[in-house]
């Protein structure tokens, strides 16, 4: 029997409703609360919510103009900046965004919800905000928190780290090891990994198998390594039952999108030719779906829009949540920013790093390269040089290959396994 716990999010950028979206099947109620926008939040604490929130996206598109914009988003980005993980400063001291959070609970940020969701069954957050809510405004049951990046700041770890009994469910050794680092008792972190849809992981293999006969077009790759595909995947069909797809996802802040434009006109000959599919994620942003079709309109494609290219958009996120990894079994490569999208990579996904945004996702961009799972990506006006060297040497099959050896895919069943206990 199935043991139900409080799911927790914000919807604040897409990571930390993604993080939870997962964990919907052991909500209570089968609802997935949000903490900055749930139907009888006080007027006060909505205020705080979308001050912080459209700071945030503001900065974040902010950031493309020249020199003012990077500059500005420079001195933002130090609030949440990630130290070097050796080095000799004092990293168990609060940072400047705890300093600034915690005066906001005793004023009674928060109180509310908690006093709203109060009981014995277990909090999950996906937002460390809400987790140090639970606690200062002593929420009865155990109280959990899921690290959403494979790196992270301070900001994660409560005020005093070593008296709180927050538990923590990691996605790597490294998170693990910079919250040991910050205050947080080793007890009180769960390595887990990051908790990835079940829908694609129970069917990984055979989206594999069609995968990798689009990534190896030359066949370079299982010439070298038919053994290492024969063992994990067993025997591929003789062609793959897509064409060659690629998922281009814009982040939740909006960034980026005019990329997307750019891969698809650097691309239409191929389009035309029915030789690639190209897979446009505007998320719920109905201003980007609507850039994304006036573009492709302009562009002569009009008419592929659900043949040779997609676009993927809803009004709410769970509908959106539920297209794009419906996308995903079909996709055969991810372009994105390194955001929380990284860990996607163990569902067998290489990943084209789109420019990463924040500190936290120069930390992903880095984590992917090391573990082979992604690499950066070139020059638009080149892509199909670049793309098409990488397919034929079979570079983009290794990478899909190693992501699927090596990724964590069980962070949701292990995270459910730990709430039951």
């Amino acid at each position: 029997m199935n043991k139900k716990a409080w799911i927790v999010s914000i919807n604040m950028g897409y990571g930390h409703q993604r993080t939870a979206q997962p964990l919907k099947f052991i909500a209570k109620d089968n609802e997935i609360i949000c903490a900055n926008d749930y139907p009888s939040i006080p007027e006060k604490d909505k205020k705080i919510w979308v001050s912080s929130r459209s700071f945030y996206e503001a900065i974040s598109r902010f950031k493309k103009v020249p020199l003012l914009g990077e500059f500005a988003f420079y001195l933002f980005d130090l609030t949440q900046k990630i130290n070097e993980f050796y080095n000799d400063k004092d990293e168990l001291s609060p940072n400047f965004t705890q300093r600034r959070t915690y005066p906001l609970f005793a004023k009674g940020w928060g109180k509310h919800l908690i006093e709203k969701l109060n009981s014995e069954i277990p909090f999950v957050s996906s937002f460390y905000n809400t987790a140090f809510m639970a606690e200062y405004f002593n929420y009865k049951g155990n109280i959990y928190c899921i690290v959403c990046d494979t790196d992270i700041s301070r900001s994660w770890a409560p005020l005093s780290a070593k008296n709180s009994r927050i538990k923590y469910f990691t996605p790597n050794k490294r998170t693990t090891q910079r919250l040991q680092s910050y205050g947080v008792k080793k007890e009180n972190i769960i390595l887990s990994g990051y908790p990835l849809p079940l829908e694609n992981t129970q069917n990984i293999v055979e989206d594999m198998k069609n995968r990798i006969i689009n990534l190896d077009p030359s066949s370079k790759y299982r010439e070298k390594y038919g053994f290492v595909i024969r063992e994990k995947l067993g025997k591929l069909p003789p062609e793959s039952d897509h064409p060659l797809t690629i998922t281009f996802a814009v982040g939740g802040a909006g960034a980026q999108k005019e990329v997307g434009v750019k891969l698809v006109r650097k691309l239409k000959k191929q389009i035309l030719e029915k030789r690639i599919k190209i897979v446009l994620v505007a998320g719920t942003k109905k201003k980007i779906k609507d850039y994304f079709e006036k573009e492709i309109i302009n562009g002569g494609l009009g008419d592929f829009i659900n043949h040779g290219l997609e676009i993927i958009y809803a009004n709410n996120f769970t509908d959106y949540y539920d297209k794009f990894n419906l996308a995903l079994r079909k996709t055969d490569i991810l372009w994105t920013k390194p955001s929380e999208l990284s860990f996607y990579s163990a569902l067998g996904l290489p990943i084209i790093i789109a420019p990463p945004i924040g500190s936290q996702e120069d930390f992903n961009r880095r984590w992917l390269i090391k573990s082979g799972f992604g690499i950066d990506q070139g020059k638009i006006e080149n892509v199909k040089d670049w793309l098409y060297d990488w397919l034929d040497s079979g570079y983009l099959a290794e990478l899909a290959i190693e992501a699927f050896i090596e990724g964590e895919r069980d962070g949701t069943n292990n995270i459910k396994e730990e709430i039951e206990k």
